[in-house]
């Protein structure tokens, strides 16, 4: 096993409030896999990547659970060790490339800082990597392209920059933030095909972060579905779409438009709205949404059970075992 995050709890202390961004979270990653982190915004998506990566801001604190990155706990590690893993063994692309690159320096400058730093090369040698990763990601004129700055540069080159900053150093792990936000569709499917071949290059692991369940479908072997910071489903790519358990996982599929459905009825829509973090319910997060919700599901928190490696927190479940 790769990763493994374990009862992962993150929190934002704020004025009015503890913010439960990631509640209980656990998940693994064997080497060369892709698993999917699905779920509305504000679910806890991005929040478990950058807690992974040791990368929150204040407020926000982990406070309990266990990250093991190859058997040894990321938690544990102080600043100077985690700078030595981040960008080697375990890299981010992350959501908005126009915001994660520096405006003001060039994009070899950008390049060559993490080249130099974690393969010990030269400064030359650094370029003539980070040329050779450009190219590799499908950026024409690597060199002239390399002399450039960010906003010469269109989106969905910006993002290609991008994935070959976090693959210039061979990781193991690459977590990628919504990696086709904000492109058009053409620029998401080469994006999307162009991190396919990656993995399969340097027989890495993938978090993909994402909302888009069409991008899950193609790319991902594992999905987990979260909500309000806690995680709802947890299952091979192919048993969620034919087999969803929970009501939140079966929402968010009925929501996807098909070529296919040539009815007159309007597309569904989950009802209602994702609750207040600070004002969470007693129960299920999802019992005011939730169309099969039960008296019980306003008063307790489900558990996640296991139903033959299929894992889901739900009521409609919690009599069935892992025998089952």
């Amino acid at each position: 096993m790769l990763l493994e995050v374990k009862n992962l709890k993150t929190e934002f202390k704020m004025r009015k409030g503890i913010v439960k961004a990631v509640d209980d979270v656990s998940f693994s990653i064997d080497q060369g896999k892709v698993l999917a982190v699905v779920g509305e915004s504000g679910s806890g998506k991005s929040v478990t990547s950058l807690s992974i990566m040791g990368l929150l801001q204040d407020p926000g604190k982990v406070t309990g659970g266990e990250v093991l990155f190859k058997g040894e706990d990321l938690l544990q590690k102080n600043k100077k060790e985690m700078q030595a893993i981040r960008g080697h063994h375990i890299s981010m692309i992350f959501q908005e490339p126009m915001t994660s690159l520096n405006p003001v320096y060039k994009i070899k400058d950008q390049l060559t800082e993490s080249i130099m730093l974690h393969m010990k090369l030269s400064k030359k040698e650094a370029l003539e990597r980070a040329v050779e990763m450009l190219e590799l990601v499908g950026i024409p004129s690597a060199r002239e392209r390399a002399d450039e700055y960010p906003h010469q540069m269109s989106g969905g080159m910006r993002q290609r920059v991008m994935i070959a900053m976090a693959l210039a150093c061979n990781p193991e792990l690459l977590i990628a933030d919504e990696p086709t936000t904000a492109l058009d569709v053409t620029i998401q499917a080469q994006i999307l095909e162009l991190l396919g071949e990656m993995r399969k290059k340097f027989n890495m692991a993938v978090l993909l972060i994402t909302h888009d369940l069409g991008v899950v479908s193609e790319t991902a072997d594992r999905v987990v579905v979260m909500y309000c910071g806690k995680v709802m489903e947890n299952a091979e790519v192919k048993e969620i779409f034919a087999n969803p358990l929970h009501p939140y996982t079966n929402g968010l599929l009925k929501s996807i438009p098909s070529l296919e459905d040539d009815s007159e009825e309007p597309l569904y829509m989950i009802r209602g709205m994702v609750p207040n973090p600070l004002k969470m319910p007693s129960g299920c997060p999802f019992s005011d949404r939730c169309e099969k919700c039960m008296e019980r599901c306003r008063q307790e928190m489900p558990d996640l059970v296991d139903i033959g490696g299929h894992e889901v927190r739900c009521f409609m479940y919690s009599g069935e075992k892992e025998e089952a």
